[in-house]
């Protein structure tokens, strides 16, 4: 699939610039540059007017300082501290050509955010012409994230925004979209996609008794993007982040991971499938539907003892 081949390059392109971030950070610590415990993200505002400067051939600490983002936790005091530098020929000469490489790949990785949404543009228009929903509140942009409208392309080749879906950004979508494609016919329904993704338990019995339910060994991309997504949720105020800490408190992490990529899987096959608006379940919901059940349950284990369930307030009546 082209879409497929277009996001692989540019995921391997992703890794190059990274792998050339490291090469900065070590070019600054020999150097004596302290720059990375002064700030988060070196190759953010702050960081990269920094280096540039640098390499530019300014000298003086203070001077340098001055152009930290407005933004930026730490004082200009404290980060002309950390800009004590030896300034070394052969150090400067390894900085600029990790910069020059960062830049480059960058540049590539641009070039192939290029192709990506000319490519998107080919597809059929799947919207009806229904105008895509405004996002309620802005996240901050990535530092990888493509260089375009994503969501608004990725709705029209759907149909459906993927990006509704908690932990599923365009990144995510953008992958998803390109290993499984939008034909779901493939699949009979959403307990043969997620089987098909290797996050169904494979129960293994013998003599009546259940020996194993581990996830079938293997990682699709398709399978690592919503492990990954899943992972993204353990601090979310959603449903679905509820439900993440709900079995990760039963079962520890891992297995928390793979439960909650299942139910992301199950929920974009139910909107490629079925073409249907995803309409995100309140956290006080879903704790309510939760303590319901568990009040059911309990019910049913106190009738099955001859017993019956009472509401404190009732029995202390």
């Amino acid at each position: 699939m082209v879409l497929r081949a277009y996001l692989r390059q540019r995921d391997m392109l992703v890794t190059y610039a990274g792998q050339h971030i490291q090469h900065v950070q070590k070019a600054l610590e020999q150097t004596t540059v302290k720059l990375t415990e002064v700030v988060s993200d070196i190759t953010g505002v702050t960081g990269m007017s920094i280096i540039k400067a640098i390499l530019h051939g300014e000298r003086d600490p203070k001077e340098l300082a001055r152009r930290r983002d407005p933004r930026c936790k730490e004082s200009a005091a404290t980060i002309a501290r950390a800009l004590q530098g030896t300034w070394r020929e052969e150090h400067l000469f390894a900085l600029r050509q990790a910069v020059a490489l960062y830049e480059f790949y960058h540049q590539q990785i641009s070039a192939c955010d290029q192709a990506i949404e000319a490519h998107l543009r080919t597809f059929a228009d799947r919207s009806g012409g229904q105008p895509l929903a405004r996002r309620p509140r802005r996240r901050k942009r990535e530092a990888n994230e493509p260089r375009f409208n994503a969501r608004a392309r990725l709705y029209c080749v759907c149909g459906v925004d993927l990006t509704a879906i908690e932990g599923i950004d365009e990144t995510t979508a953008l992958v998803l979209l390109s290993e499984i494609g939008t034909d779901m016919s493939r699949w009979p329904s959403r307990k043969h996609f997620a089987s098909w993704l290797g996050l169904c338990p494979q129960h293994k019995i013998s003599g009546g008794k259940i020996l194993s339910r581990r996830v079938r060994r293997g990682s699709s991309r398709a399978k690592r993007t919503l492990r990954l997504a899943a992972r993204s949720l353990h601090h979310s105020k959603s449903a679905v982040g509820a439900f993440f800490r709900r079995i990760k408190a039963r079962h520890g992490t891992p297995m928390a991971i793979t439960a909650t990529a299942h139910k992301l899987a199950r929920l974009v096959y139910s909107l490629l499938k079925h073409g249907t608006e995803y309409v995100a379940q309140e956290l006080a919901a879903y704790e309510a539907k939760y303590r319901e059940r568990k009040l059911q349950a309990l019910a049913r284990q106190a009738q099955a003892f001859g017993l019956e369930l009472v509401p404190a307030a009732a029995a202390g009546g």
